[in-house]
This record gives structure tokens, sequence and C-alpha cells, in this order.
């Protein structure tokens, strides 16, 4: 079984944000999610993958993915964590098989918890052009009404590398980048 975890936060004023990015992709396969108290996470599962997103709010993402990874016997290997990056420019797809934190709080209460970095990641770019100052405000703020035109696609990207790596037909490169808005 595979475990894909799509970093957020819950609540109204969250749900379009950058910093929900890791949602957003989940949500765009359209999928059936129930919330698991055990897990204080929402669940959907389509064949042989658990999809999570969990609910403890993003600085403490690791708490319910490791609960849920205990739970379901799922290796660090099996797991695949999606999340914005805010030094990636916007419509880039960045995967990695491993890796460090990068700064982000959510990956690290994940690394945390799982106690390895041995675990897959899919960044998504969020990086603006207008971005100056400060950084949690810019996480947190929605899209620009240009940008939000163009998420939908930078969605069906992520959703396509996401179907590669789970059906384990992705490149041999674990290593890669995709830059959606490259031929416009």
């Amino acid at each position: 079984m595979k475990l894909i975890i799509g970093l957020g936060n819950p609540g109204s004023e969250y749900e379009k944000t950058r910093h929900n990015v890791g949602w957003r992709v989940l949500d765009f396969l359209q999928l059936d999610f129930a919330v698991e108290k055990k897990f204080n996470a929402e669940l959907a599962r389509r064949d042989n993958v658990l999809f999570c997103k969990p609910l403890t709010f993003m600085n403490n993402s690791g708490v319910a993915v490791r609960t849920i990874a205990d739970y379901y016997k799922i290796a660090p290997a099996d797991i695949v964590v999606i999340y914005d990056d805010k030094d990636l420019p916007f419509g880039t797809v960045r995967i990695r098989s491993t890796g460090s934190a990068g700064g982000h709080n959510g990956v690290a209460s994940v690394i945390q918890h799982l106690g390895t970095m041995e675990f897959g990641r899919m960044r998504i770019g969020i990086l603006s052009e207008e971005h100056r100052g400060d950084t949690s405000n810019f996480v947190l703020a929605r899209f620009s009404k240009d940008e939000e035109t163009l998420v939908p696609k930078m969605l069906a990207a992520a959703t396509k590398e996401l179907d590669l790596l789970m059906r384990g037909t992705a490149p041999a490169d674990a290593h890669r980048d995709i830059h959606v808005f490259e031929d416009q």
C-alpha cells in the first residue's frame, strides 16, 4: 500500500491559500474523503493507495502521518508528501525521493515523526514575482487572480505525475522538475 499525503491547514480561511496547494492536488483527484478521527485526518482510498489530508495543521502534520503509517504498516519509502514550495517558481512541480525539510515546517514535522528523510516528495512551486517580505503572510495568502486561472493546469500536471508514481511507472530518475507553463 502507498500513502499519499497532501499538506495543508483545515478551515475555510486557508482553503485556497498557497500553503494548501498539497490539499488542492488531492482535491483535484475528486476522491471521496471522510474524516477519520482516530487519525486526525481526512482519508480516501483508491485501489492500493491511501490519500490523506492531515487535520493537525501544517506544523504538526507528522503526527497524523506517523499514526496512519503505523496503523497500516506503510514504510516511509511508500509515502509521498505533496506540499508548497515558496522557493520554486509558480508552475514548477519537483519530484524527489528523499531530502531535507528545506525550511518547510510541515515536512520537518513529518521527518521528525517518521524518524527519517527517506520518503517521496512532490513540491509545488508557489513563488510569485510579486513576493516580497514576510514568508508566513505570503504562504497564507491566496493566489492572485491571474495565477488562480492557471492553478488547474498546475494541479493537472501534479496529478499526472502522482499517477505515474502510484503506478510505479515514473521515469527511473526520481529527481526531476516539471515546468508546467514553460511552453506558454
